[in-house]
């Protein structure tokens, strides 16, 4: 089951609730706050591109870029011995950290794939 919907670069993951008996979601990836609802699964589609046009019309409107989703910078928190031994690695191989952690999430990725 995919409950992930993409429109002009943004993405959304479509969730039921059960008490209103709606379909809503949210631009994720963005600082901005952008949502929709459905009561309807043949209307979800619609909705979730109308508030995506409706988001860029409104940055237009008041002379705002509009946020792109994941700018490709995030912080981790992980133990400090891991972040120890990654640091190293990264020295043995001669890359930087950031390089390093890159290339590892992208291996885990394709395995990830693979697998489905």
């Amino acid at each position: 089951m995919n409950s992930v919907l993409e429109y002009k670069g943004y993405h959304t993951r479509v969730e039921y609730d059960a008490e209103s008996e709606t379909l809503h979601g949210k631009i994720e990836g963005i600082n901005d706050y952008v949502d929709f609802v459905a009561d309807d699964v043949s209307k979800v589609k619609e909705e979730f591109r109308k508030a995506v046009d409706d988001y860029l019309a409104f940055c237009a409107e008041v002379g705002k870029n509009p946020e792109k989703e994941y700018k490709g910078s995030f912080n981790v928190r992980i133990d400090p011995e891991l972040h120890r031994r990654l640091a190293v690695e990264a020295v043995v191989r001669g890359e930087s950290l950031n390089s390093l952690v890159a290339v590892s999430i992208e291996e885990h990725l394709e395995k990830a794939q693979s697998v489905v």
